[in-house]
């Protein structure tokens, strides 16, 4: 309908195309569909290559996200290896000195 399309909506509502359905559509299935008009079908096409293209960025940035996270929460396990190994020392240093009075 944002593209004034209104007119194919009935048919793509009877064939169940959904957001999911509508990125998978081509030429030929837009025509199939009743979309008989070149232009038509080059506005959905225009508009459903810029969809796709949204949607990889997005996701492409939410792969970034979670490498950050992941490399953020290694990095905070290994301060907290790092921080075990002093104390373990410590408290053998301290022992073994106990032992040696």
């Amino acid at each position: 309908m944002s593209l004034n399309l209104e007119q194919y909506v009935s048919e793509f509502s009877a064939q169940n195309i959904n957001g999911e359905h509508l990125l998978q559509l081509d030429g030929s299935k837009l025509k199939a569909l009743g979309m008989t008009s070149s232009q038509d079908r080059a506005i959905v096409k225009r508009k459903l290559k810029e969809m796709k293209a949204s949607l990889e960025k997005a996701r492409k940035a939410q792969e970034k996200m979670e490498k950050q996270r992941e490399k953020l929460r290694r990095k905070e396990q290994e301060q907290l290896q790092r921080r075990s190994k002093k104390t373990d020392k410590c408290s053998s240093d301290a022992t073994e000195g106990t032992t040696e009075q």
